[in-house]
């Protein structure tokens, strides 16, 4: 009976599906149809608002491109000497100037004397103009000079097909001296517009207030008026909408969006509807300079693609409704069986699942880590073998009991700490101790991540940890090698300095020697003084001998491989001081000639230094190269810390000066560091600023020079 039913609603469903799935995609096509002249609409709109974006982002580079040649003509106009005429400063000072702005198109720098009524016009890889100012030019010209420190913006001139800015400001307490960039507006302007493109062949131009072209993609359109030369293209088409556009709103200072209807794009000729957004570019408050940049776009491209859209639209809706009536169909028909074959299938991912679980927790009880959960309240949930038979016990000995069963108190009460950031914080937190079991000191770098419910809250925490004491130790070694190749150098110091007055002495008691009755009680005074002085220069013979250094015979380094080594020892460290660090290693890997053990010690002063330059954190950047002109590799080390001072700069190589403070640094690093990679033919470079002196910004590069070698085979 219940058989009979089952077919009976079948029939019915198979018939009732395909019906409605006909009415969805009729009223699926119509309200699309509908719609597309909508979206069109919208679509449109969105696409001239993002073509005013682009139109607000050049108006600002020109602007800032501006500003940046006023700031540089104020600098040169304060700079430049009374003796302007004759004078080698002023020459090199012009040459400066030139370099700095020569790419935002400044063709001449001009100097005026309205009082002797002459001028200088100096040209790039030229020689100087010097020519004489009619009174009339004169008086012109200091009218409409600018008060000092101010820069006054004159209109664009056209002559030849160029078209020319000038900028003209006061001399530094001359005001009877001017000095004026001469700006080519096309090459300045073409930085910025050469690449636009809006959609797949929008383009961008700009007018002055005068309606004229100052950049178009059609070079005939130039320096030309817009409205007369659009007439002279193709005088057939009406141009009353992009003129009032022109005329009433960018002449005007205005900034907006719009269509207009054109007779020509990009070699293309027809009746051609264009989108339109401009916005003004404010070249001087003062000298009321205003131009407009627009970027255009045919409306074609857009309708073309919103159609295709619409069409794709459709079509995939017609797909999706006939998918539906055989799905449909065919799950219907299929139900029964479909759902047996799903029971197996879970049957089958539950056993998965089981061996899955089996075989991750055989995982972590192999893992030679720290690895337990605790509850929000300290409590162990969970800890794998390891962590239990390091601590002497079993698991089930510690589940349900408090961290400080298994750790010290004091640690305990640390770790509950960091358990309560990590739940207040939802974020993982990293940790770095030390405990003491059995009279011995481990060192434990531990991991604290949030374990949350599906409403994201946090229900216990995971740790993770590892025993990084014979890091540590090694850590220690080093700083003690460190320690004891100071003491070294040190130490040779004083035995050289001991030596000269030592040698004195013994060569004058010898004189007094040989002048002295070898019975006399003198005699016998000196032999004890030669005696005691000879011990005392076999004393410092010894100690030469103990800190003096044989030279290695250099070995070819893969300088990559060294760094990732010096960096593994400092990783924690770097993350324990919240320090981010950075590597790029070049991939062909650059060889050089120096002991990798030396070039460690190099790299190990080099990175403490750049630590204790950030007592708050920072950024490392470690980078490689192969210089190919000088042949030579070059490891750079690079921070944001505080910097070096520019009267500490030629003392940093001096052996004992250092800038930290007393007990944190011994003044050798970079002395030991600078002596080391010399004496391999190489070379050390500090480019370094500080906050006071850059503006906020500080840090401090070091590049480390070597020469390359041929790499092993």
């Amino acid at each position: 009976m219940q058989a009979a039913d089952f077919s009976i609603k079948g029939k019915r469903v198979f018939i009732f599906i395909p019906i409605v799935a006909l009415l969805f995609l009729t009223a699926a096509f119509v309200i699309g149809m509908w719609s597309a002249d909508d979206i069109k609409t919208t679509v449109l709109n969105q696409f001239n608002d993002e073509q005013l974006v682009i139109a607000r982002h050049i108006s600002f580079l020109i602007e800032r491109e501006v500003g940046l040649l006023e700031r540089e003509l104020l600098l040169f106009a304060d700079t430049a000497p009374l003796d302007w005429l004759e004078s080698p400063v002023f020459q090199k000072a012009v040459f400066n100037t030139f370099s700095r702005v020569a790419a935002s198109g400044v063709s001449a720098v001009e100097i005026s004397d309205y009082t002797r009524r002459i001028t200088r016009m100096d040209y790039p890889g030229k020689p100087p103009v010097i020519r004489p100012l009619d009174a009339a030019a004169a008086d012109n010209r200091r009218r409409s000079g600018s008060a000092p420190g101010a820069v006054h913006i004159s209109p664009v001139q056209v002559a030849d097909a160029v078209i020319t800015l000038k900028l003209m400001t006061p001399l530094r307490n001359q005001p009877a001296q001017a000095a004026a960039f001469h700006v080519n507006v096309f090459q300045l302007l073409s930085s910025f517009l050469d690449g636009v493109r809006s959609g797949k062949t929008g383009y961008a131009w700009i007018i002055n207030d005068e309606g004229r072209f100052l950049y178009h993609p059609m070079l005939e359109f130039i320096g030309r008026d817009a409205f007369k030369i659009r007439n002279e293209k193709d005088p057939s088409l009406s141009y009353g909408i992009i003129n009032f556009i022109q005329k009433e709103k960018m002449m005007a200072g205005m900034s907006g969006t719009d269509s207009y209807i054109s007779g020509w794009h990009r070699g293309q000729r027809g009746f051609i509807k264009k989108l339109i957004a401009y916005y003004p570019v404010h070249l001087s408050s003062a000298d009321s300079l205003r131009w407009s940049v627009a970027v255009v776009a045919p409306i074609s491209e857009i309708e073309t693609d919103v159609q295709n859209a619409c069409s794709k639209q459709t079509a995939m809706q017609s797909l999706i409704m006939v998918g539906i009536i055989i799905v449909g169909s065919v799950t219907i028909f299929f139900e029964r069986r479909l759902h047996q074959l799903l029971q197996k299938e879970v049957d089958w991912h539950t056993e998965a699942f089981r061996k899955s679980e089996m075989k991750y927790r055989a995982l972590v009880e192999s893992a030679e880590d720290f690895i337990f959960t605790v509850d929000l309240n300290g409590r162990l949930q969970s800890l794998n073998n390891f962590t239990a038979c390091f601590f002497g016990g079993r698991p089930s000995h510690y589940l349900g009991k408090p961290l400080k069963a298994l750790f010290p108190p004091g640690t305990a009460r640390r770790q509950l700490d960091l358990v309560q950031a990590v739940q207040r914080h939802g974020k993982s937190v990293k940790d770095e101790y030390d405990i003491r079991l059995d009279g011995a000191r481990f060192w434990i770098s531990a991991n604290y991540m949030p374990l949350k419910t599906e409403t994201e809250n946090v229900s216990a925490v995971l740790c993770i940890a590892r025993d990084i004491t014979d890091r540590k130790k090694l850590e220690i070694q080093l700083v003690n090698a460190e320690k004891l190749a100071s003491l070294g150098t040190m130490a040779a110091g004083v035995a050289h300095e001991i030596n000269n007055p030592l040698g004195i002495m013994l060569g004058f008691t010898d004189i007094l020697l040989r002048k002295t009755p070898p019975e006399s009680q003198a005699w016998a005074d000196l032999k004890t003084i030669e005696r005691q002085g000879l011990h005392c220069k076999e004393i410092v013979e010894n100690l030469l001998c103990f800190v003096r250094i044989e030279k290695q015979p250099s070995e070819t380094t893969d300088i990559n491989s060294c760094i990732q080594e010096t960096l593994n020892i400092l990783r924690h460290w770097l993350e324990k001081s919240r320090i981010r660090l950075h590597v790029c290693l070049d991939h062909d890997p650059p060889w050089v000639k120096i002991d990798r053990r030396q070039m460690q010690q190099v790299l190990l002063n080099l990175i403490n230094n750049a630590i204790g330059a950030m007592p708050n954190g920072g950024e490392l950047i470690v980078t490689t190269e192969l210089d190919r002109k000088s042949d030579k590799g070059v490891v750079t080390i690079t921070d944001n810390g505080h910097g070096i001072k520019d009267e500490d700069m030629d003392h940093i190589y001096e052996p004992f000066f250092t800038t930290k403070p007393e007990g944190k640094g011994t003044g050798l690093g970079l002395f030991v560091s600078y002596g080391i990679v010399t004496s391999y033919g190489g070379g050390i470079e500090c480019i370094s600023r500080t906050a006071a002196a850059d503006r906020g910004e500080s840090g401090t590069t070091f590049a480390v020079r070597l020469p390359a070698a041929e790499k092993p085979i």
